[in-house]
């Protein structure tokens, strides 16, 4: 009797569908995804595809901080409606990630919706961006607005988009070495 071992759908699997932006503001191959729970709620990481997570990159910091009047950690929300939470459009910046070379990414909301929290984990322990970035390692929490929580994913890709247009993107640059090679 021989048994079969399969692994049961992670937390992340079963309760979230995920959601990605690619080449975020024209920046090849910085992509983004979106966690969206059926309660609207939305996690934002980054994607498996990002230069960060692709390249080996280590991170030497993180910061909330966007601009000298705005930083997501001052960020406070109350009561259940989540009032006070900072208003966010698609490409507003979340936090700005400084790896060990000094090569800086901009993280983005990606969606319109309320901020509910940033990671603050993530700036004592930045490995856990690297090390579980759908997990303990994502970036911040977005409520899209009720009205518009249906509609929020009409500029994103689904799962099969995304490795379609990851496939795509290392058979270009593979077109690109042969043909520089002859």
């Amino acid at each position: 009797m021989e048994e079969t071992c399969e692994r049961a759908p992670s937390v992340i699997d079963r309760y979230y569908t995920r959601w990605y932006r690619t080449d975020m503001k024209g920046r090849l191959c910085e992509d983004h995804c979106i966690l969206q729970h059926s309660n609207r709620i939305c996690i934002i990481t980054l994607a498996e595809s990002h230069p960060i997570l692709q390249q080996g990159r280590k991170i030497k910091s993180i910061d909330y901080r966007i601009s000298d009047g705005c930083s997501r950690l001052n960020n406070k929300v109350s009561g259940k409606s989540k009032r006070g939470g900072q208003f966010l459009t698609e490409f507003a910046p979340l936090c700005r990630i400084t790896c060990t070379d000094d090569k800086e990414y901009t993280v983005f909301s990606c969606i319109r919706g309320r901020l509910l929290e940033v990671n603050e984990d993530i700036l004592k322990c930045p490995d856990l961006l690297l090390e579980k970035p759908s997990t303990d390692g994502y970036i911040a929490v977005i409520l899209p607005k009720l009205e518009e929580s249906k509609t929020i994913t009409k500029g994103l890709l689904t799962r099969e988009q995304y490795e379609d247009v990851v496939s795509k993107r290392s058979t270009q640059v593979q077109e690109s070495l042969s043909t520089q090679h002859t």
